[in-house]
């Protein structure tokens, strides 16, 4: 019982998909086999592929989200250098899946950044947005001292503030990641909010 044979590979990606995770250039080979088991053949609606640097002191890492909607979930799959303090023997990549309901998704937010609002163009909704989703695993808590109308009192009122699901945002950029990648973005926020609206 040697290696594992070619029919027990999971099912081949859309090839739309594999192209956009190739252009990525993160590991294409391993990110498309964790994203293909995490999907177990279930059809894909839309999907945003998109890949992150960022410089820690002398080392450069990468990280690659890849989002699929197919019709009952949202598979989100994360890749990136492992953190090991160099020099490392080798290189390890980690690579991580989630698949979550789209009952459970609670929330599609878009930030959208205009520069020169007084020039809009109606339709071109910005040249930056950031793709923020929630589903409960991850809150954001903002606190501030709490205060009262009067000016004059110095009490300890504690604390208020918000609390935010915010389990996964990513910004893109028109100048740093195309015109085609923001439209992408763009495309899968309104395919999700509509289908976890049906929800």
């Amino acid at each position: 019982m040697g290696g594992m044979s070619r029919a027990h590979h999971a099912p081949v990606l859309p090839q739309d998909l594999l192209a956009s995770i190739d252009r990525a250039g993160y590991y294409p080979a391993l990110v498309a086999d964790v994203v293909s088991a995490a999907l177990a053949g279930e059809q894909l609606d839309n999907h945003l592929v998109h890949l992150e640097t960022t410089f820690d002191r002398d080392v450069v890492r990468r990280h690659i989200t890849v989002l699929v909607l197919t019709p009952t979930r949202l598979v989100i799959a994360h890749a990136d250098d492992h953190a090991d303090e160099p020099p490392a023997p080798q290189e390890v990549a980690t690579a991580t899946t989630e698949a979550i309901p789209l009952s459970a998704v609670k929330g599609v937010m878009l930030t959208h950044v205009v520069e020169n609002p007084e020039a809009y163009v109606p339709g071109s909704l910005g040249r930056e947005i950031t793709l923020t989703l929630g589903w409960g695993t991850v809150a954001r808590v903002d606190l501030v001292p709490a205060s009262c109308a009067d000016p004059d009192c110095d009490a300890d009122h504690g604390y208020e503030g918000t609390i935010t699901g915010d389990d996964i945002a990513l910004r893109i950029s028109a100048a740093a990641d195309g015109d085609d990648k923001l439209a992408g973005a763009l495309s899968f926020a309104r395919d999700l909010s509509a289908a976890i609206g049906q929800g």
